[in-house]
């Protein structure tokens, strides 16, 4: 109960974009939820191997990969919201299409178009959240962002997964289940435009970088606190030198988990399903969870900021799931591989948000968006260039070997990740009377 008192009156405290948005993400997410537990089954059960769906993801991820900067680039020079309107309709018809197609070149087609346009909403989000809130409020704020987003894809893959299960009991095939539910997740993805119809544009504005001496601190961010929060930061801010130094930093360290989350995460439903003979239901069932549990992590992240701070909390997420992520890949008992498939999502993903608050502490509002583009941008050419490294590696070595190879190489690159994350920003920590105002992945 105190939990949800503290939720509802943050909610309360948002300003209405931000609002908006929360509900236009729902419908998003909800969508690729559904997509994301059952559109690797459904191209299998069109007759193909596991090596279209790597493909598909590779193509899919290198559209998304290479939309990012420009995606970028364009919500920080024009209106974010216009980005986020046209990301939604675009996906939403990009998602119906891919739900009928059947044809090589018409699936990889669609795999190309859905990447290059979906690639807005995870670009624009953080940016446009933190134009919109108070420099207080973003830590929690992030934290909200990625459960809510994670929660809608809990509905969404739960309640596909559900709901194709049901199709096929009552006499339809798996084909034509899978791809009516698909459509149900395009429609919902589509929806996500209405709401942001009714955002309320924020006029940008460009504030001059000066040097504010020690005694004026305070009263500077005095004044920054009580200001609108569609106005610019007026509190000191790093050099442009030092925002793309930290820029470079955050994109080597985000690549480097691309490239192992693209081994493993994109594949988990295949996983289950190849190695212990999982139902879709249970499959939808299974990753719900981890969904679930990951939610709960970051809601309780901001506490563990607290008491260690933003990059040594990210380091712990990260490290504690390292162990689990081996359990998954090693084991042949289902039980073993259901308990330590959760903990990893949850721990490794709980990280996210606090991420998202060290970026935008460390880069004005001008470059959040290219920032922002840059490290997803790395982190989809991971997936993109790891795709057909995991099917050649299953194929080659049975479903054994072959993931229990992917999942210690995923392992690898998790680890160094952190090593460098920590040692790139341990020593960039924000001043204590900042770290008070609010902290949160």
């Amino acid at each position: 109960m105190r939990l949800y008192q503290q939720v509802w009156t943050d909610v309360k405290q948002w300003d209405r974009n931000i609002k908006l948005f929360f509900v236009a993400n729902l419908c998003f997410q909800v969508g690729g939820g559904m997509f994301m537990v059952l559109y690797n089954l459904y191209i299998q059960s069109l007759g193909y191997n596991d090596d279209m769906n790597g493909t598909l993801i590779s193509l899919q991820s290198l559209a998304t990969a290479l939309m990012f900067v420009p995606i970028g680039f364009l919500g920080d020079r024009t209106s974010r919201k216009k980005v986020l309107i046209f990301g939604a309709l675009l996906t939403g018809i990009g998602f119906i299409g891919r739900a009928y197609v059947e044809s090589v070149m018409s699936l990889n087609m669609l795999a190309i178009f859905s990447g290059l346009v979906a690639s807005a909403f995870q670009v624009i989000a953080v940016p446009f959240l933190a134009e919109n809130a108070q420099k207080e409020q973003r830590l929690q704020l992030f934290s909200y962002h990625f459960a809510l987003g994670l929660a809608a894809q809990v509905l969404g893959s739960m309640g596909g997964g559900a709901l194709a299960d049901i199709l096929q009991s009552v006499g339809w095939s798996k084909v034509a289940s899978l791809q009516t539910v698909l459509m149900l997740g395009g429609t919902a993805t589509l929806a996500a435009f209405l709401p942001l119809l009714a955002v309320k544009e924020v006029r940008k504005q460009d504030v001059p970088r000066v040097e504010i001496e020690a005694e004026d601190m305070n009263s500077a961010q005095a004044a920054a606190s009580v200001a609108a929060p569609a106005q610019a930061e007026t509190s000191p801010m790093p050099q442009p030198g030092a925002e793309w130094r930290d820029i470079r930093r955050l994109t080597f360290c985000q690549l480097l988990v691309g490239l192992g989350s693209g081994l493993v995460v994109p594949y988990l439903n295949l996983y289950f399903t190849n190695r212990f003979n999982a139902s879709i239901t249970a499959v939808g069932f299974l990753i719900s969870l981890g969904q679930i549990m990951t939610i709960i992590s970051m809601l309780i992240g901001p506490t563990l900021v607290k008491r260690i701070g933003q990059v040594p909390a990210i380091v712990v997420f990260q490290m504690l799931s390292l162990p689990f992520l081996l359990l998954t890949g090693f084991t042949n008992a289902i039980s073993i591989a259901i308990v330590s498939f959760l903990f990893r999502q949850a721990l490794m993903n709980a990280a996210n948000p606090i991420q998202s608050a060290v970026m935008v502490d460390r880069i004005s509002d001008s470059r959040r968006g290219i920032a922002n583009s840059l490290t997803q941008t790395a982190f989809m050419l991971g997936w993109a260039s790891m795709g057909t490294v995991q099917s050649y590696l299953v194929t080659t070595y049975g479903y054994y070997w072959g993931y229990a190879l992917t999942f210690s190489i995923t392992g690898v690159l998790y680890v160094t990740s952190s090593i460098c994350y920590f040692t790139m920003f341990r020593d960039k920590r924000i001043p204590k009377g900042l770290q008070a105002e609010g902290v949160t992945t």
